[in-house]
């Protein structure tokens, strides 16, 4: 009995085993690949794939062995996965948007979450940073990292911080009677002690990185859009207790002084940066501070401005005023060698047309090829994945994505992406 006992126990364990998946192997053959390090495109190369890592880069098409998977790109630019550095995976900005925080559920909020963070992966955004919702982006990075839904790659905030009434306070413009008084466990901080305890509640509820909105903004309801609202010595605070969980600090920003304060501050990136004045711009050079421009986000937020309705009447004022200036502001600071990551503020505008960017940045000034390069090297650095991300190179995640054109010749075809693989995966041919 016990022998029987024992044989069934080793052929469980066996088929258990037999089960297991073993990491499945995949070639592509790429007609023109880039290297994003020297800026440089490599003809006819094979990119070998083991699981969700690149294990092989070879110059010419070596022969595909049997039994695995096969992409033919020869005829196509391929390039790796990009990433979006401002992103708000939650939601979309629509003419409901301001009645939606009061009538939808978290699982109303979940479930459209889903629909967007597809939109984003299929468009070839492998990675992304989410900067501030309600928490349910955490659980979406989480749900994406384990495979339930398809998805970038998400580096989230949680939810953001802001003082009372500024730009992330989530009850501007709400009844008094469901106003309550926000604190530092909602994200709303005032002083250096509620500021170090809003970061650590966002450590607590699983945050990669911290928001904080130093600045009034845009389509919040209230009032100005522009004026500081952090003081440096609450920015320091929440800068050094950041640091010490290992997370950065990207501070949103219109006006000139709530950025000064920011980078003076130590914040890593500056979010908008509409109103930046040339001795801002020195000090971002100097602090190696990174400003991520949201051209995109500031075109349309001027655009719906004029649509009647679509925003509430305090709001249609701000976006009218700001939303024309930042592609202005962006090509001073490229200009004067202000260090540029790409970021789009996907969700103020419809998910998926993040590439959109590329060619605002193309027009201020900006060349095609520095213009990728914001959106793969440059993020990777500044998530602390420059070892993973951001390269088509050996030991890397699988993020693989591409194109029909050159797209330094024609940076609109980034618009259009006809591959995308993510961590090994082939989601979209």
């Amino acid at each position: 009995m016990k022998n029987r006992l024992l044989i069934a126990l080793i052929l469980i364990c066996s088929m258990t085993l037999s089960a297991q998946k073993t990491p499945t192997t995949t070639f592509i053959h790429a007609g023109h690949l880039l290297d994003t390090e020297t800026g440089k495109w490599m003809d006819e190369v094979t990119i070998k794939v083991n699981g969700t890592e690149i294990t092989d880069v070879s110059k010419g098409y070596t022969a595909i062995p049997q039994d695995v998977k096969y992409f033919d790109l020869k005829d196509k630019w391929v390039l790796p996965g990009l990433t979006d550095m401002h992103v708000h995976m939650e939601t979309e900005y629509n003419p409901q948007a301001y009645i939606s925080k009061f009538v939808d559920d978290p699982s109303d909020v979940a479930y459209n979450s889903v629909g967007y963070a597809e939109k984003t992966l299929m468009a070839g955004f492998t990675t992304v940073r989410d900067l501030g919702g309600s928490g349910v982006n955490i659980s979406l990075r989480d749900a994406i990292n384990k495979g339930k839904v398809s998805g970038p790659r998400m580096y989230t905030a949680g939810k953001a911080i802001a003082t009372t009434g500024g730009h992330a306070d989530p009850t501007n413009g709400g009844n008094q009677d469901f106003m309550g008084s926000p604190g530092p466990r909602e994200g709303v901080a005032n002083g250096t002690d509620e500021g170090r305890a809003a970061v650590r509640y966002r450590y607590k509820n699983g945050a990669d990185v911290i928001k904080i909105t130093a600045t009034g903004g845009v389509l919040s309801v209230a009032k100005n859009g522009s004026n500081p609202q952090f003081t440096l010595e609450e920015i320091k605070a929440i800068v050094s207790t950041a640091a010490d969980y290992n997370m950065h600090v990207a501070a949103h920003a219109h006006g000139d002084e709530g950025m000064q304060r920011a980078i003076l501050g130590g914040v890593k990136t500056i979010e908008h940066g509409t109103y930046m004045s040339a001795e801002t711009m020195d000090l971002m050079k100097k602090m190696n501070c990174y400003l991520v421009p949201t051209i995109t986000a500031g075109k349309e937020v001027a655009m719906k401005a004029e649509e009647e309705g679509f925003y509430p009447d305090i709001v249609v004022p701000k976006a009218r005023a700001v939303g024309p200036q930042i592609q202005g502001m962006f090509e001073r600071a490229y200009k004067r060698g202000v260090p540029i990551v790409f970021g789009t503020d996907a969700g103020v505008y419809a998910h998926g047309k993040n590439a959109l960017e590329f060619g605002y940045m193309v027009e201020a000034g900006m060349p095609a090829m520095e213009a990728i390069q914001s959106a793969t090297i440059t993020p990777a650095k500044i998530l602390k994945m420059e070892d993973k991300i951001g390269q088509v190179k050996t030991g890397f995640f699988a993020d693989i994505i591409a194109v029909s054109e050159n797209p330094e010749k024609n940076v609109k075809t980034l618009e259009k992406v006809t591959f995308v693989m993510k961590d090994g995966e082939v989601y979209k041919n």
